[in-house]
């Protein structure tokens, strides 16, 4: 029986985009299947007064691709967000290209969706569902966390953080011990300092 994963994402977050890249690895050796929403670390944040103004600048211009996700997943669906996420990481994670509404707009246009979505980078329009969507992760997995949120059945939790995106049978071994705590009552948490910087390739 296939196991559904979700997963809610800001594609700002390269250790979110770590996360679902290593999914995508899982559901090739795994009976697993993902499905993609969307949180947001601006709304995560925006009541934060101690951010330092380079994580805050960052937030600010944070807004727009999150919003544009939400609008194309509510004309289409959450199965939308899959080919969208990628198109949007591989512009921002390898690409190193800033998410602004051009970039935006391209990616749409490249999985297909219409570029009128893109009108929503600048609108407040699709905010409640923005917060809707980030809400159900913060509602799993409780508010001390960041992302990415993924939800095992009735468990969820933060992360897994990891650099590199583990691939192949790897891919499935770290699947089957997040399994394994996901299923051990009562476990919350495991953690240790990071030492390296993401490495998306």
């Amino acid at each position: 029986m296939s196991t559904t994963v979700d997963m809610w994402f800001d594609p700002a977050c390269p250790w979110a985009w770590m996360t679902s890249r290593w999914l995508l690895e899982v559901e090739q050796v795994r009976d697993v299947s993902v499905d993609f929403h969307v949180m947001s670390l601006a709304v995560l944040n925006e009541d934060n007064d101690e951010l330092p103004e380079e994580y805050r600048a960052m937030l600010a211009q944070a807004w727009g691709p999150v919003r544009v996700a939400v609008a194309a997943a509510a004309k289409h669906g959450d199965h939308v967000l899959r080919d969208l996420y990628t198109a949007l990481g591989d512009r921002r994670h390898l690409q190193g290209r800033d998410l602004d509404r051009e970039t935006v707009t391209e990616a749409l246009v490249e999985v297909g969706l219409e570029p009128e979505l893109g009108d929503a980078f600048d609108s407040e329009a699709f905010d409640d569902a923005l917060r809707g969507s980030h809400q159900q992760a913060m509602d799993l997995v409780g508010t001390d966390v960041g992302t990415p949120v993924v939800s095992i059945g009735e468990v969820a939790f933060f992360g897994p953080v990891v650099s590199p995106a583990p691939k192949g049978e790897e891919a499935g071994k770290l699947w089957d011990g997040c399994l394994l705590v996901a299923g051990t009552d009562g476990f919350f948490e495991l953690k240790r300092t990071r030492t390296r910087e993401p490495i998306l390739t």
